[in-house]
This record gives C-alpha cells, structure tokens and sequence, in this order.
C-alpha cells in the first residue's frame, strides 16, 4: 500500500516503491552466478523503463505487463503492453503506455503557475486569519484573568477553549516552518523526527479544540440541568476530557505509527491508521449535535414555561447562543468531508480547514469575550474608575500647584 500525504505524493511514492523493488531484483540477478553453456548469454536482463519493471526473459519471448493502477494518472489500468526480447535488447513498448494507458491530461505550464499562485493566496490568506485569531485569542484570555469578577467556571472552560485554537494557530505555523521552509527538500519523501512531531502537535491541537468543544456543550447542558448551579468539581473532569483524552489519543496513534507504518511525515490521510484521529473527532461532532438537540429541547421548554420570568429567559438565551451558533457550524463541514475519500474536493476541504477554519478563533474570542454582555459591563466600570482616578490625581495635582 502506497504512504502518501496528497495525490501527488502519492504517485512519487508508488513509482519509487517500484523501482526500488525493480532495482532489488536487478541487484540479486547480477549476485547470482549465471549457469554455464552456450545459453547464459541469451536473453534480457531485468529492466526497469520508468513506469514498468519487466523480468528477464529469454531471447525471443514477448513479455506483457498492464497498466499501472493509479488515480489522476492513467484512465485505463487493464491495458496491456507488451515488449519483445532481440538480440539488441528489449524493444519499446506497444502500445506506447500514454495510448494504452489513456494518460490524464498534464497541466500545462499556465494551469502549473496558476496552482502554484492559487496555494500562494490561500496562505497568505490563512497566515492573516490565524495571525487575527491569535491577537484575539490572547487579548480575550488577557480580559478573562485580569478581571477578579470574570473568573468563574464557564470562563475558566473559555480559557482552555481559547488555548487549544491558540495551540491550534501556533501548530499550523510550525508545521509550515518545518515542512515547508526549506524548498529544495521533497516533502513527499521527507521523514524526519522534527517533521513527525510537528505532525503529532498538530493533531494534538485539532484534537485538543474539537473535545474543548464538546466540553462547552457539556457545560452548557449542565447548566441549563442544574439551573445555573455549578460545580468546581466539575472542572477537573472537563480539563481530563479536553486535554486528556486527546492526549492518549495522538500517544495511541504515534506508537501505531512507529510500529506499524512509519513512512514519510505521518501527514497521509490515506493511511488507515488515520482513523486513529478521525474516530474521536467524528464522536466528538456526533455527540456535540445531540448536545444540541437536547439543548435547543430543554430551551424552547423553559423559554415556554410561565414560571420562569423574563430575566431568567434573557439569562438562558445569553448563555446558549454563542455554544449553540459554534457547535453545528465547527462540525457539521467535517462530518460532510469526512464522508468522502481523502481526494475529493481537495480545494473546497482546503478552503474550509485552513481559509476559514483560521478565522474560527477569532469568531469564539468575539462571542464568547468581546460581545458578552457581563464582559463589557466590567470593562466599563472599570474604566470608568480608571477615569475618576485619573480626574482625581490631576485635580490634585493642579491643588498641590495652587497652593505651592
């Protein structure tokens, strides 16, 4: 099974695969001592033509291979191509692979810069994204632990909620930095260390923001249960399922990794041992979206009921919007992507993992921080006492002038 992290990797791969077997078996042939008479000398060697290994035959013999089975490459995998054994050697192929095998369309030198500027303009437009999010993420953090009236359990979950899109941003920019800052290696065969843990601290930061997700649903659920009753006890159950569960997860999946398929960068979402990762973030998703369900049920009951007054109703719809506008929209692309092979609409799941996904942070620090009512109320009164006291100082300063 070829190890690839996109199509075209993956195509590198299945032809060095090849020709390294090619080569191996070119290597045993000429160790092994060729058997005495008039016949040794007869024949074609083992060859290798670029696309095809073809065995050693004797003088005479036609020999047939078929098409290599790779996508975005060849259309047809069942043709056959054939090669005859001269006394010159092997001949050419007929018919020629591009005919037989119906070769894909190459892209032209035009298409090849217009990609090339294409990926140029999606990073500039997700380094900006997560650049604005990680500001955001880090004054909102700033706002939540300097402010003594703000600390409570639901912003304690914020924080750690915050940290994880922050561990997300900086995971990002550390992977570019190592795959990518050096353009003369091909990152379709790189396998460092540096590079695998890079990979490792990435899926640890997705991993780590989809359960901190799941933990503000739980919380949200917990709260609208208890009747705004919380318990700090809580917390520490919340902490081991964000940071926790993750954690044993991408420890699972690296000694997979190292044990079972330990080839490039671990970046080949073709492998299956990325259902390792995949599986708890789609359990993740399924059970924020019954989480809002429930919610969105236990909701549309209190805001019914004639027992709960209006304060109380305002209070219930502050608290849930913000969780219940996040949860469907940071999992439901996910679940349609992850429905799908790992090569279908690759610019659209681009655009949705890297454009818009760098601007998730931002959106959270904005509906949990920057547009919260009891955040905002503190940032005025505090800024108001901020003035008065500035007022009081020059007034007594401008005294002490006065009477000196």
């Amino acid at each position: 099974k070829v190890q690839a992290t996109h199509p075209d990797c993956s195509v590198i791969l299945f032809f060095q695969e090849q020709e390294a077997e090619c080569l191996e078996r070119i290597r045993r042939e000429k160790q092994t001592p060729a058997l005495p008479g008039p016949s040794q000398q007869q024949g074609c060697p083992s060859e290798w033509d670029g696309v095809s290994c073809w065995p050693a035959v004797p003088l005479g013999q036609i020999h047939t291979v078929t098409c290599p089975d790779i996508l975005h490459v060849f259309k047809k995998s069942k043709a056959l191509i054939w090669r005859n054994c001269t006394q010159w050697g092997w001949s050419f192929p007929s018919p020629p692979y591009y005919d037989a095998c119906q070769l894909e369309a190459i892209s032209s030198n035009n298409d090849t810069d217009a990609k090339a500027n294409y990926f140029i303009t999606m990073k500039v437009l997700y380094t900006c994204g997560y650049s604005t999010s990680l500001a955001a993420l880090f004054l909102a953090i700033g706002i939540f632990s300097c402010f003594r009236k703000l600390h409570c359990t639901r912003n304690s979950i914020h924080i750690h909620f915050f940290t994880s899109f922050i561990l997300r941003g900086a995971a990002v920019f550390i992977k570019d930095a190592v795959l990518f800052a050096d353009e003369s290696v091909n990152h379709c065969t790189m396998s460092t260390v540096s590079c695998k843990a890079a990979i490792a601290f990435f899926q640890y930061s997705v991993l780590a923001n989809f359960y901190w997700l799941l933990v503000e649903g739980m919380y949200l659920q917990t709260l609208l249960l208890l009747t705004f009753t919380s318990d700090k006890r809580y917390i520490w159950w919340y902490i081991l399922i964000g940071w926790g569960v993750p954690m044993l997860t991408v420890c699972i999946w690296v000694v997979t990794r190292l044990q079972y398929d330990n080839h490039g960068c671990w970046d080949d979402y073709t492998s299956p041992y990325w259902w390792v990762i995949k599986t708890p973030i789609l359990l993740a998703v399924f059970v924020n979206f019954l989480i809002f369900l429930n919610v969105t049920r236990m909701l549309a009951q209190k805001i019914r009921s004639p027992d709960i007054n209006k304060n109380y109703k305002q209070q219930y719809m502050r608290l849930t919007k913000s969780t219940l506008l996040l949860i469907p929209l940071f999992g439901v692309h996910y679940v349609v992507f992850a429905l799908f092979p790992e090569h279908i609409g690759v610019d659209a799941r681009l655009y949705f993992e890297l454009v818009l996904g760098s601007y998730q942070g931002f959106l959270v620090a904005l509906l949990y921080c920057f547009l919260n009512g009891e955040v905002q109320a503190e940032i005025k009164r505090n800024w108001g006492k901020w003035q008065s006291s500035m007022e009081s100082n020059v007034f007594n300063l401008a005294t002490q002038d006065f009477t000196a």
